[in-house]
């Protein structure tokens, strides 16, 4: 007669099995049998199991002292909010931060000044025709003038001049003054060659990266991308990231092109990456389609998102439940929860992200017939958690079949052992 033992040893399953004299081959078999069935009841029970590495209770126990060491929890606070159309509404039109929130959106070049490195064409006239820059042929004559790095540079029969900081009008009047003892009623006309002092550097994603130079007007930043060869990709997965000074600010290409504040006039020495970063949001939960989906356009609505998922599987959503994971920035909370309820929030303890965005979970009601329109002007945003929450049924249904699957296994046990 077989007798099987089940123990444990240091966190380790340890199974026993006795088998006594059986006798006859058909006690052989049965004992056999119910070496099998008792198998089989420890593997159920979880005491016999294949194993790809250890136990979270033996990872646990192998820290210092035996266990893991408990961090205390700080808890995350925000708020969850049931979309209506003036949630949608709020969320849609409110006001987002973007370039000309950090940088001002500027205006033209103002009055441009002549820098270091810039190259110059000083035209020289002269009324009489043996003059220092006159002759019989020709009345006048052209100086290239490169502006070097102490700003200075050098006019014949004027000397050393220093250009950097100076108009182009100021600098003509410079050189007549300088002429006017030396040259024949001087006339000097000054002009650009070459802007080297007034640029931008664009890199990334471009068709042609490099350093664009400004015109004497301004321009402005989609100007200048398109001095670039414009975006390598689709405006809507580009984001164009702009560096001034200590400040760098981020925003999706499409937004500058649809949002007139955001194409703001670029500033010399600024520093535009464009970066290839596809839009795509988390489906999770009871969705047909989980996982990280693309946008593949520049806006997407929680009805569209909710259709790339697949929907959600009849049998185990909530239709009730829902939810849109993000964080957001402080004026579209305020647009949604109110500033006094902003302001509670923060009493209790709810912080930013590193952008200075505030957590906030949005809950649809796909029971309510009205959420279908209401979903339609529900913006998803980029990096966003679309979760599908299941429906309380669901765990009594699950456990219902376990006890069902245990009692059909140990009932097919004992009639094999009755026939053997």
């Amino acid at each position: 007669m077989p007798r099987a033992l089940c123990g444990a040893v240091e966190g380790k399953c340890i199974v026993m099995i006795a088998i006594e004299d059986v006798g006859t081959p058909r006690g052989a078999l049965g004992a056999l049998a119910r070496i099998l069935a008792a198998t089989t009841l420890l593997t159920l029970a979880g005491c016999v199991v294949p194993s790809d590495g250890p136990l979270t209770h033996e990872v646990l126990s192998a820290g210092a002292g035996g266990k893991s060491y408990e961090i205390p929890q700080t808890k995350l606070v925000f708020d969850v909010v049931s979309v209506d159309q003036r949630v949608a509404n709020s969320v849609n039109t409110a006001p987002r931060r973007g370039l000309s929130s950090t940088f001002g959106f500027g205006g033209g070049g103002g009055t441009p000044v002549i820098g270091v490195g810039d190259r110059l064409e000083v035209t020289i006239f002269e009324a009489g025709p043996d003059g220092l820059f006159s002759t019989t042929e020709r009345k006048s004559t052209t100086i290239p003038v490169i502006v070097q790095p102490d700003g200075h540079g050098q006019i014949p029969y004027v000397g050393s001049v220093r250009f950097a900081g100076m108009t182009i009008d100021s600098a003509r009047a410079t050189i007549v003054d300088a002429l006017k003892a030396k040259a024949v009623e001087p006339d000097v006309i000054v002009s650009m060659a070459g802007n080297a002092s007034r640029t931008v550097s664009i890199q990334g994603d471009v068709n042609k990266s490099g350093i664009v130079p400004l015109g004497l007007s301004g321009q402005h930043l989609s100007e200048v991308i398109a001095m670039a060869g414009g975006a390598a990709k689709p405006s809507y997965d580009t984001y164009v990231s702009l560096k001034r000074g200590g400040k760098t600010r981020s925003v999706l290409l499409q937004s500058v092109i649809d949002n007139p504040k955001d194409d703001i006039y670029v500033k010399p020495d600024d520093q535009i990456y464009l970066t290839y970063d596809p839009q795509t949001f988390a489906a999770l939960g009871q969705t047909q389609k989980a996982g990280k989906i693309p946008f593949n356009a520049a806006n997407l609505s929680l009805v569209e998102a909710a259709a790339l998922a697949g929907g959600g599987n009849v049998a185990t959503a909530d239709p009730k439940g829902y939810f849109v994971f993000r964080y957001e920035d402080e004026s579209v909370y305020r647009a949604v929860v109110g500033d006094d309820r902003f302001r509670d929030l923060i009493a209790r303890g709810m912080m930013p992200d590193r952008e200075g965005r505030y957590p906030i979970v949005y809950r649809l009601d796909l029971g309510a017939t009205q959420s279908y329109i209401v979903a339609q002007n529900f913006p998803v945003r980029n990096k966003d958690v679309v979760y599908l929450a299941r429906h309380v049924a669901t765990d009594l249904a699950k456990f219902l079949t376990m006890i069902n699957s245990g009692s059909a296994a140990a009932y097919n046990i004992q009639r094999t052992a009755n026939l053997l």
